[in-house]
């Protein structure tokens, strides 16, 4: 076993050092491997993070669980074959490593999260248990550690219980472990708290509480900068005080000319703070942070630096489709970028802590984030879940969560929870009440919110009054008379539309149809499906466009994720990934990303024509054709005739026809020809601004027999830090280049160079390839590749292969 050292033995005022290497894992449990001396015989080598389940296979029987979701409707128990996503994560399993700990100080260990119900022991020592595997803790080990300078012993005991999750949770040490050492004299984990009491053109106004351990009651000197971006100092501040009864040292510092944090301009700032007892540096511990002002405004709604503004959100679930579980801040990256393109703004955590790289990233590329730690409270949702541990743990779990996400600018609220049962109970706001207080005790700078279901209930047994911001989760129906009621006069969309689509797959006639299935296991591209609980886009774009006490949305979800098939999850299997996500499982995206790109977006110019135009067999038959675009008009032609120009509804326009056309609230929104009828050939779209000015083009064109594969990749260099990624999108092509829909070859990969494989995905919610293999099944003709640069500098090269087609070939730099 590898030993995880620090760069110097030798102690320094703090060091921190991430444990990824060297680490030794064991399915199943062993009394014994908690022990010094154990000898960790045929145990496999791991890198953290590490997802011990995503590696297959999969199968129907994992989790298998008889249960009636209650949330959804369901009066009686059926078997949900797919609803944790099909993957082997239930069991026990065992961490090991060795770390090598400073002669003096103090040493801490840090967990971002680990799946689940941890037990960790330092040299035979059990040291903590922490149940809740979505959340970060941390333990002084100083008392534990060698402090000779020879090799610590490091392990994690961890089990995932049947029944313990609605969807996939993952399995292992799925995100990073941290080792920190300081001086006896040093700020904890999680140590200080930045507030900006006032704002104004002219200067910010900042507060800063230092939490400083172990100071004996002696005089304790703080030496603050608050430096930009650039390293620049923007103000300094030195102060001197005797702290007592666990008092934190606060300074006052005023920041010139302030650059405010949003999510246009996701301004930076850190403060670096150096402790001094007498004239000894004892410890330097920076705080990065934002400057920015949040409001809500009855009547009125969300007001960030004192700008109106509508949420333009979505959900994720913690998985990262084919990688599983396991955090990579490459691929958290990936899916940010791809959810700004199209005008996305909000992230909502759903349902529970998020590893601190997604706040990290949201903070540098600009989302605001409701940070949301529950799915279930003190009534069960799953038999296992977290309920068993809500009464002891609940306010713990809250505690770590809220200050050691407090200081991000990009979260600006905080979810109590997700569609609890408690909700509607007759008591049950006192628990929401319980959980809001440790809110604003530990941060009384942001509202908190919670997705409630049960709009009946919660209106009328004081659970939704009681909250800062009333959040409802679909029922779009009852917002206006939530909003009547409610003292708040706002109304959140804390989870909305649930519409199901699959990418590159389309179903005649396009009808709306509320908890449809097909033989296929899938659900229709043209967007036009939901469940029987929720709605499509256009009636969340409607109410934050006609009511001013809207305050915007949080869509279900941005990307699909492993679990939770519906429709197709009461034993449907193979069925085992979400069919809700704007952007499929392997990071490719569904039409509907372009629906909301076109509202959410104005700026960039937007024009996407569905479905796709190879359609052997349906000659002369009904195929309708939709436009998602910002232009306020376009005319379709098929083959150079013209089918006419359609404009965007009104609201007015659109009312009118309620009444005779069943996609009348579509309307504002899309261009739709629904009588077009399909002949071989050529769609091509033309687009008009208000002034009748044609602003665009666009054409979808019949595939021939496939030819060839083609690759591409946003990716222009890769870090050769041994865990950047590029995510290469495959097709399939005629000889001219146009994709051929139906095809779903099996596509071969190899990579040489600096770097390696990781995973490929296909979207295809039915798909039972293992990811982690470099061979895959093209989905609607496509499908992705991800490589993961090595350590050295050089080129990467990734060559796709499939039978009976050309192959490709891609190279990228790594630096």
């Amino acid at each position: 076993m590898l030993l995880s050292v620090f760069a110097s033995v030798a102690f320094a005022q703090r060091s921190e050092s991430l444990l990824r290497e060297g680490w030794l894992f064991h399915r199943g449990d062993i009394a014994d491997a908690k022990n010094i001396d154990f000898i960790e015989k045929n145990w496999q080598s791991v890198t953290l993070p590490h997802d011990w389940a995503i590696y297959g296979p999969f199968g129907s029987s994992f989790d298998l669980q008889n249960v009636a979701v209650t949330q959804n409707g369901e009066k009686e128990a059926t078997l949900k074959t797919g609803r944790t996503g099909g993957l082997p994560y239930t069991g026990v399993g065992w961490y090991r490593t060795r770390f090598v700990a400073p002669r003096s100080g103090r040493t801490t260990l840090v967990f971002d999260g680990a799946m689940s119900e941890a037990h960790v022991f330092v040299n035979g020592e059990e040291v903590i248990f922490w149940p809740y595997g979505y959340n970060s803790f941390y333990i002084d080990v100083t008392n534990q550690v060698h402090k000779d300078g020879s090799p610590n012993t490091l392990a994690v005991r961890l089990e995932n219980r049947d029944e313990s999750s609605r969807w996939y949770p993952g399995a292992g040490l799925y995100r990073n472990v941290r080792l920190i050492t300081t001086n006896n004299v040093h700020v904890p984990v999680w140590g200080t708290q930045i507030t900006t009491p006032h704002i104004s053109q002219e200067e910010a106004a900042i507060t800063l509480r230092t939490k400083i351990e172990n100071t004996g009651n002696h005089p304790v000197r703080v030496v603050t900068d608050i430096k930009d971006a650039e390293g620049n100092t923007k103000a300094h501040k030195e102060n001197t005080q005797r702290l007592f009864n666990d008092q934190a040292f606060e300074q006052h510092l005023f920041v010139s000319n302030p650059q405010l944090w949003s999510p246009e301009h996701p301004v930076l700032y850190t403060a670096i703070s150096k402790i001094y007892v007498g004239e000894e540096l004892v410890d330097t511990y920076e705080t990065r942070f934002g400057i920015r002002s949040i409001e809500l405004v009855a009547e009125r709604g969300f007001f960030l630096n004192g700008k109106l503004r509508k949420f333009k959100g979505v959900c994720l679930h913690h998985d990262l489709g084919p990688l599983g579980a396991a955090v990579n801040r490459s691929a958290i990256r990936h899916q940010l970028q791809m959810l700004k393109q199209m005008g996305c703004d909000a992230i909502r955590t759903s349902h529970n802590m998020p590893a601190p790289e997604l706040v990290e990233l949201c903070d540098e590329m600009g989302f605001m984030m409701m940070v949301e730690p529950f799915d279930e409270w003190d009534v069960a949702k799953c038999k296992n879940g977290y309920h068993r541990y809500f009464k002891e743990w609940a306010e713990r779990d809250m505690v770590n969560m809220l200050r050691q996400y407090r200081n991000h600018p990009s979260v600006v609220m905080w979810s109590i929870g997700n569609e609890v049962p408690t909700q509607g109970r007759r008591e049950g706001y006192r628990v929401a009440s319980f959980l809001q207080d440790i809110c604003h005790r530990e941060d009384p700078t942001r509202p908190v919110t919670c997705g409630m279901d049960q709009v009946d209930a919660v209106l009328n047994n004081g659970f939704a009054a009681m909250l800062d911001v009333p959040g409802f989760n679909y029922r779009t129906h009852k917002y206006i008379g939530a909003y009547e009621q409610l003292p708040q006069n706002l109304v959140l969309g804390s989870e909305t539309a649930s519409t199901v689509s699959s990418r590159g797959t389309y179903m005649f006639p396009v009808v709306k149809k509320n908890g449809v299935k097909y033989d296929n296991h899938q659900s229709n591209g043209y967007d036009v499906e939901a469940c029987w609980w929720s709605n499509l886009p256009e009636e969340d774009f409607a109410l934050a466009d006609d009511y001013p006490w809207t305050l915007g949305q949080f869509v279900w979800t941005g990307y699909d994720y492993l679990g939770e098939p519906t429709p197709y999850d009461t034993d449907a299997w193979p069925s085992h990934s979400s069919l809700f996500g704007i952007i499929d499982l392997a990071s490719l995206p569904k039409d509907r990303y372009w629906l909301y790109r076109s509202v959410w977006a104005p700026e960039q110019p937007t024009l996407h024509i569905l479905p796709h135009w190879t359609w052997p067999g349906r000659e002369g038959q009904v195929t309708p054709v939709f436009v998602y675009t910002n232009a306020a008009s376009a005319e379709l032609f098929i083959n150079g005739k013209s089918q006419g120009r359609q404009h965007k509804f009104s609201k007015e326009e659109a009312e009118a026809h309620k009444d005779t056309d069943p996609f009348w609230l579509q309307r504002r929104y899309r261009l739709m020809w629904t009588d077009v009828c399909y002949e071989p050939g050529e769609l091509r779209v033309v687009t008009y601004n208000e002034e009748g000015k044609m602003i665009g083009e666009e054409a979808v064109r019949t595939a021939g027999r496939p030819h060839h594969l083609q690759l591409s990749t946003d990716c222009k260099q890769l870090q050769g830090n041994g865990q950047d990624l590029a995510y290469v999108t495959v097709s399939v092509v005629d000889k001219n280049g146009n994709l051929c829909p139906d095809a779903t070859p099996v596509v071969e990969f190899s990579v040489k160079g600096a770097g390696h494989f990781r995973a490929a995905g296909n979207g295809d919610p039915t798909c039972l390839d293992l990811f982690h293999l470099p061979h895959h099944h093209a989905f609607a003709g496509q499908l992705t590749a991800i490589m993961e640069s090595g350590t050295m500098s050089g080129t990467l090269t990734l060559t796709a292969k499939a039978k009976g087609l050309k192959s490709a070939s891609l190279t990228i730099p790594v630096k």
